[in-house]
């Protein structure tokens, strides 16, 4: 619970608020159907539960309204069977008693859903054509917020922000990137300074995925998206528990998701047999598990390090992912699902070494150097044979893990993850079985 004191002191009503983003609601989260033994209707099914449970948390804890800030659904995404279960839990908040209110974000503003269904009496959604205001005078607080008219607003929504209503607790409502965030198209961008210039006590953000206190005074919030999507929506997510109380805001954040996605990356430098992989990860991921034991955890494992294993790996590929993946049914009750194993090992080999050879592993490693150490030669061959060969993959294989061709670290790790697998074959060296 973090608590900081109004940039102007009220005397108000104590009241309690959810504030929560990016619910994205029956996330259609293709290509989970590629992986072997995926628990594919629950990942499905985890938006609309971790909405079930943000309905559940406003009920039991009674609060006066919810914020939702953006991103309610999914883009184009055409199932009313979505519209109607949203519209279901908003029924269920309108009985409580509990008010809803909305702007749209870039995924709703192309969603036919969005502009079709009715919402029900306690829920406002903000209008597109301009900033308004909706006061609830019985709790002294006045909200703010504009929605956005189409997917790609690159204005800044805030200067037309109306002005704070005095003697009101001021809350923005608005979906943002701020002035950027990694991973995020930068729509409605704005400032820190803009915001706190508006002289509101609590900005409701939404668009980032990520959990981020912008902003202690005034209290400048992200709470994150509501459940995580993927491997690299990590960690617990969940919504903001506002309660204002007099000159004081206490916001703390409650975890909702239902599935929790983890990465973890594990060093198998020197070992020597594949019971200690399945052993790491085993120490790894229970710490993981103990922190969250009732969800169900999908993790992405990157194997690391100097190994021989990689030998056996070059000449059975699959075979450390097969160690983790048996790993991982030895859990017990834990309810763990290993999204994919990433092999990052490399043979325990002397470069240096290898590279004085007159042969063709001495001409591998020298091209291989030639290359990473030279950003523009990098750049060249990404951009030109590289670029040719990504063009020519079948839609069908999976890319989203590959470096962008911009990306020189990337790339440069690709490279050399490539030359230890064609090095481990060449040398062939043996390891235990």
């Amino acid at each position: 619970m973090q608590t900081a004191p109004l940039a102007q002191p009220l005397e108000l009503t104590t009241m309690r608020f959810i504030h929560a983003a990016d619910l994205h609601v029956d996330s259609p989260l293709r290509g989970l159907d590629r992986y072997d033994g995926a628990p594919v209707e629950r990942i499905r099914g985890a938006t609309r539960q971790a909405l079930e449970n943000l309905v559940e948390l406003a009920i039991q804890e009674d609060v006066d309204f919810v914020l939702l800030a953006g991103d309610i659904y999914d883009g184009e995404w055409q199932d009313f069977h979505t519209g109607q279960f949203f519209r279901g839990q908003m029924v269920r908040l309108g009985r409580a008693g509990v008010r809803v209110f909305i702007v749209q974000g870039n995924h709703d503003a192309q969603s036919v859903i969005t502009r079709r269904l009715i919402p029900p009496d306690n829920v406002k959604i903000f209008s597109s054509r301009a900033a308004e205001t909706t006061c609830i005078e019985n709790l002294g607080v006045a909200i703010h917020g504009k929605s956005f008219p189409n997917r790609a607003v690159d204005e800044d929504f805030v200067p037309e922000y109306p002005e704070p209503v005095a003697g009101m607790f001021n809350i923005g409502l608005l979906h943002t990137s701020l002035n950027g965030r990694a991973g995020h198209d930068p729509y409605a961008p704005t400032t820190v300074d803009m915001l706190e210039s508006k002289g509101y006590d609590y900005w409701a953000l939404g668009h980032v995925h990520a959990r981020e206190v912008v902003s202690e005074i005034p209290r400048i919030v992200y709470p994150g998206n509501l459940q995580g999507r993927h491997a690299n929506e990590t960690g617990p997510k969940g919504c903001e528990l506002v309660s204002v109380d007099g000159s004081n805001v206490a916001s703390e954040f409650v975890a909702l998701d239902v599935v929790r996605w983890s990465q973890v990356q594990i060093d198998i430098a020197g070992e020597e047999r594949l019971e200690a992989v399945g052993a790491a990860f085993r120490h790894a991921i229970e710490q993981i598990i103990s922190a969250a034991p009732d969800q169900l955890h999908a993790t992405r494992v990157t194997l690391v390090g100097a190994t021989v294993l990689q030998d056996l790996e070059s000449r059975m590929p699959g075979t450390l992912a097969a160690a983790v993946q048996a790993a991982a049914q030895d859990l017990g009750d834990a309810d763990v699902w290993i999204e994919q194993v990433k092999v990052r090992t490399s043979a325990p080999v002397d470069r240096g070494a290898q590279a004085e050879r007159e042969d063709a592993i001495g001409e591998l490693v020298r091209l291989v150097d030639a290359i990473c150490t030279d950003e523009a030669e990098l750049s060249r061959f990404a951009s030109g044979e590289l670029g040719k060969l990504l063009a020519e993959l079948p839609a069908e294989v999976g890319q989203e893990d590959l470096p962008g061709l911009a990306d020189v670290e990337g790339l440069r790790a690709l490279f050399l993850d490539a030359e230890a697998t064609v090095l481990a074959r060449l040398l062939s060296t043996r390891a235990p079985e």
